[in-house]
């Protein structure tokens, strides 16, 4: 994966998350794009050391960000945080047209992320994207079938 992902795919890929829906179309997120070697070894530890993200082209992490959320409701942060998961997933898929390879992440120390990204108050880190090109196509998983997977056809 540590092939360098061309600029105009990065572009393709951020355009892509900004045309995610979003609550009241409000795009409540931050993405932020990490491509240094540097930054991307403290995100490493971050992340719990997951050393694929050391080895990603480029890294994208995904932000909530509640002020820029409009109070809808008691579930405004949850919106939020949609916001920038969808956003999330939606790159993700841009990316895996494009031919790169990349993998969510969530697991991390949310403390050492906002020191990492020096965060505002308010921001919090959802998920982590590190994305490159594919040394190998991995096997595909078990998946639950539908009938354990879909709970009740009303």
């Amino acid at each position: 994966m540590d092939k360098k992902i061309e600029k105009e795919k990065i572009d393709r890929i951020l355009q892509a998350a900004n045309r995610a829906p979003s609550a009241r179309n409000l795009q409540s997120y931050k993405i932020f794009v990490i491509e240094d070697q540097e930054i991307k070894e403290k995100l490493q530890k971050v992340c719990r050391d997951q050393e694929f993200i050391n080895q990603a082209g480029v890294c994208l992490v995904f932000v909530s960000w509640i002020e820029k959320a409009e109070v809808i409701s008691e579930r405004t942060g949850f919106f939020a945080q949609l916001d920038a998961t969808i956003a999330c997933y939606q790159a993700w898929l841009a990316a895996v047209d494009l031919g790169l390879s990349g993998v969510w992440i969530g697991a991390f120390s949310e403390e050492e992320m906002i020191n990492l990204l020096d965060l505002k108050f308010g921001q919090q880190p959802i998920a982590v994207l590190p994305l490159g090109y594919a040394a190998n196509i991995p096997e595909l998983k078990e998946r639950k079938s539908i009938k354990e997977l879909v709970g009740k056809i009303l």
